[in-house]
């Protein structure tokens, strides 16, 4: 996929950067498989769930060593051009652009409303995947993710195939999707990410991913 970026440029590295960000989404996945093992108690929160997942895992020393993930920076709520991004990834190689980085998008997901334009799937789509597609957040490196804090027990994949992929073929065709969201296999022993593919406003092409985290049995619900 082609991008914003001439890495060549400077003396700056060559970086396949959708197989770099495929090894970042497997360190953010193994940190939330030792989140669950942690058994740690979440309130059914979009943003404190974030917090504990950036601060206490994707910035631990510990944990970045263990899940490879040393390489990069991760920090929350940086501005762009027009809004915050829930996690901003750069790297800390010096011979990589600044404007190499990647971003994350955070939103719950809950099982009411599946098919509804006012349920938390349509916000995913019209909070999340369409701030990407309007260049609310930049996609300098032709592919971002988004991960859903699933706070419900429900089926992710029927949610995903049945709901998400419906709310955009039918009520948010703005998102410009040639590619509606399809299992994806790069992260080993995890059957909940996706792939979608876009057009932004420029009708510029890009990828997102979606990381399906499935936190409903440890939200505090009191």
């Amino acid at each position: 996929m082609s991008t914003n970026l001439d890495a060549t440029v400077y003396g700056y590295v060559e970086i396949n950067y959708t197989g770099e960000f495929q090894r970042v989404l497997k360190g953010i996945y193994s940190c939330y498989t030792i989140m669950l093992q942690n058994n740690v108690e979440l309130l059914n929160d979009e943003n404190k769930i974030r917090d504990i997942l950036l601060n206490d895992y994707l910035n631990d020393d510990i944990i970045r060593n263990q899940t490879d993930l040393i390489w990069y920076t991760f920090n929350k709520e940086v501005p762009e051009e027009d809004g915050r991004v829930d996690i901003k990834i750069e790297f800390r190689n010096p011979f990589v652009p600044v404007k190499s980085y990647y971003i994350i998008e955070c939103k719950r997901l809950e099982n009411k409303n599946f098919k509804g334009k006012t349920g938390l799937n349509a916000n995913y789509i019209e909070k999340g995947v369409y701030r990407f597609v309007s260049k609310y957040y930049s996609t300098n490196c032709g592919v971002n993710a988004m991960i859903g804090f699933v706070v419900e027990t429900m089926d992710i994949h029927s949610n995903v195939k049945d709901n998400i992929n419906f709310l955009l073929q039918y009520h948010f065709t703005n998102c410009n999707t040639t590619k509606y969201l399809e299992q994806e296999f790069f992260i080993p022993d995890f059957e909940y990410h996706y792939s979608s593919k876009h057009n932004d406003i420029d009708n510029v092409g890009f990828t997102l991913y979606h990381l399906m985290f499935n936190f409903s049995k440890n939200i505090n619900r009191q």
